[in-house]
């Protein structure tokens, strides 16, 4: 947050450490991936006029991390989960109003095409902000 805008200059090494960090689960209670989300939120809030061309690669990401810690039958206490499924949520929402509603159409055969519950309610948090 400190950069502010000045983080576009560094975007494109930030987005590799960004989707690194939400491939790999770090174990029970998930600093990491918390923090990376924290710093995904952060980036998108303060570069976003940038973020439109970064949507395909993030979307997938958040989407793929969503369904791994639903998936996960590890030793992650479901609240850790809850805060990881909520972090990934805020910045779907936030990636959504950066690209003025691109997500939310991106989504649509997600949701319609997915039957897990959690993951569902996910996007429809998503959907239903305006």
């Amino acid at each position: 947050s400190r950069l502010g805008i000045l983080i576009v200059r560094h975007l494109k090494r930030l987005e590799r450490v960004i989707l690194g960090y939400l491939e790999v689960c770090d174990g029970p209670e998930e600093e990491a991936r918390l923090g990376i989300l924290e710093t995904l939120q952060c980036t998108i809030e303060h570069a976003w006029p940038r973020m439109p061309c970064r949507l395909p690669v993030l979307l997938k990401a958040l989407l793929k991390m969503i369904w791994d810690v639903h998936t996960d039958q590890g030793s992650t206490p479901e609240p850790v989960k809850a805060d990881l499924l909520q972090g990934a949520t805020e910045c779907l929402i936030l990636l959504d109003r950066c690209s003025e509603g691109q997500v939310k159409v991106l989504l649509e055969g997600v949701y319609s095409s997915c039957e897990e519950n959690c993951v569902r309610e996910c996007i429809r948090k998503v959907q239903e902000n305006t």
